[in-house]
């Protein structure tokens, strides 16, 4: 059989290869050409898997290492035959570092006190639920919004759009690409959106960039209606609005979930998916190769500090937001290269803290964000 691969996708060499014909190639040139005679494809969202690639080919199988697989066109695929998959929850733990490294940052440069915050969680999915609970270690206030789940679940968790629009001081969206029906999710944060908004909330966007209405949010920015924006995913990636790019107090290559764990995880999903569907007997194979962080263990020296400093050093330590920000604001033109590239980041289980003077009360919040802590 033959398998082409994406070659940004980490930890998946040698993986095939003993039972498999295996090509490696970058996304762009996986082809009609590349893939006619291939049996499976491991891909990211960069392949755009419909029609006009698949067409006339032998692929039975298609495993995104994404959690988002609206690249994949599930239409053609299920009238074609092809079985599709992707790895739900995979790089979870890498969005909410990504999201508790921006919440310490803006509270240190605004002076906020978290505990005084509401923060609006819309989409409360495998990534959703996790922010959420870090915010609720914070000591937040949090709003949850999720109509699907709240249509199976009933309305005692969940609130509405119109309440987190009213009440949140961040509003962060973690929703999947719906272009229609009753939950469409393209361009949600329309001018309409924007003009219901309270409280000049701060807008994080980690989730998919068709989300947030480009030039809406660049008008609420001029008028007022939002605070500031965090943006990891945009519209037309590559090829960004550079003056939205310039009004964000964060702005980040689509790399939220570029965890070392989470892509780990992700090619394990894909591996085990292909291996399930063509019975092909790896069922033991495992990821290797993902190193330690170059600095795990951080002595904390808890005296002088609130407990938000204190969690604030433990997660800065694991990854500081803002040189991401820098990196693409000073290089937005490699958009893709950075992208590629990344040095990607370990999450909070592969860091220890040492603590010194620092209550147990907190102690028990590093070990819940998932940090090892030694006495």
């Amino acid at each position: 059989m033959k398998i082409i691969i994406d070659d940004k996708i980490p930890y998946i060499q040698g993986a095939f290869e003993p039972v498999a014909e295996v090509v490696y190639l970058p996304g762009a040139k996986t082809t009609p050409d590349v893939v006619k005679d291939a049996d499976a494809i491991v891909t990211r969202t960069r392949t755009i898997c419909n029609k006009e690639l698949l067409a006339g080919s032998t692929v039975k199988f298609i495993a995104t290492a994404t959690i988002g697989y609206d690249h994949i066109d599930a239409d053609y695929c299920r009238a074609s035959g092809i079985r599709w998959t992707n790895a739900p929850g995979c790089n979870s733990k890498s969005v909410e570092q990504y999201i508790a490294s921006t919440l310490m940052m803006l509270a240190e440069t605004k002076g906020w006190n978290l505990k005084d915050m509401t923060i609006g969680v819309v989409g409360v999915g495998n990534v959703g639920s996790k922010v959420a609970r870090i915010a609720e270690i914070f000591g937040m206030k949090v709003l949850l919004n999720d109509p699907p789940r709240e249509r199976v679940e009933g309305s005692e968790k969940f609130v509405s759009l119109q309440t987190v629009m009213q009440t949140a001081d961040i509003i962060t969206l973690h929703v999947p690409l719906y272009m229609k029906g009753e939950d469409a999710t393209y361009h949600l944060t329309d001018a309409d959106f924007f003009s219901k908004l309270n409280r000049k909330p701060v807008l994080i966007n980690s989730c998919r960039g068709e989300v947030v209405e480009t030039i809406a949010v660049k008008n609420a920015l001029t008028s007022g209606q939002i605070s500031d924006f965090v943006c990891d995913c945009w519209e037309n990636e590559p090829d960004i609005d550079l003056e939205l790019l310039d009004r964000t107090v964060i702005a980040t290559p689509h790399i939220a979930g570029y965890s070392k764990d989470g892509k780990a995880t992700g090619t394990l999903m894909s591996v085990q998916a292909i291996n399930d569907f063509f019975n092909l007997g790896l069922n033991n194979w495992r990821p290797s190769g993902v190193q330690l962080p170059t600095q795990p263990q951080v002595k904390i020296d808890g005296s002088e500090l609130s407990e938000q400093q204190i969690l604030a050093k433990a997660i800065l330590h694991t990854y500081d937001i803002r040189n991401d920000d820098a990196e693409f604001k000073k290089n937005p033109a490699r958009f893709e290269q950075l992208r590629g590239d990344y040095q990607v980041r370990r999450e909070f289980p592969a860091f220890t803290v040492v603590p010194v003077n620092i209550e147990n009360s907190v102690i028990e919040k590093l070990k819940q964000l998932g940090f090892i802590v030694t006495m």
